[in-house]
């Protein structure tokens, strides 16, 4: 299926979101810190890969991939998984660390 790996991505999403409220992550409060983060993180492993592409390193499966490529060879899945995967990643680091801060508080 050509959708598989953006399907992946928005569940990846759609599961980490409820942390931002449940558990008080703020990641997505804080708007400017989020974008620099998964700014700098999504064009460092964007280049990795172009490169790594260019170089015959590895390639991505037209089978799960739409075949919209960004700079002439990087699928769009990646890019997304390279903003989606952060996102996530902060979520559950946030959502961890005001757990912990909540539990130092009540102890």
């Amino acid at each position: 299926m050509h959708y598989t790996y953006l399907i992946l991505m928005g569940l990846c999403l759609i599961l980490t979101l409820p942390l931002e409220f449940v558990f008080r992550a703020r990641v997505y409060r804080r708007p400017l810190a989020l974008a620099i983060s998964v700014a700098a993180t999504a064009l460092a492993f964007s280049a990795f890969d172009l490169f790594s592409i260019e170089w015959g390193w590895w390639h991505y499966s037209e089978r799960y991939t739409t075949g919209l490529d960004l700079f002439g060879r990087l699928p769009i899945e990646e890019v997304v998984f390279f903003v989606v995967i952060p996102i996530c990643s902060l979520l559950t680091l946030e959502a961890v660390r005001s757990m912990l801060n909540r539990g130092r508080k009540e102890a």
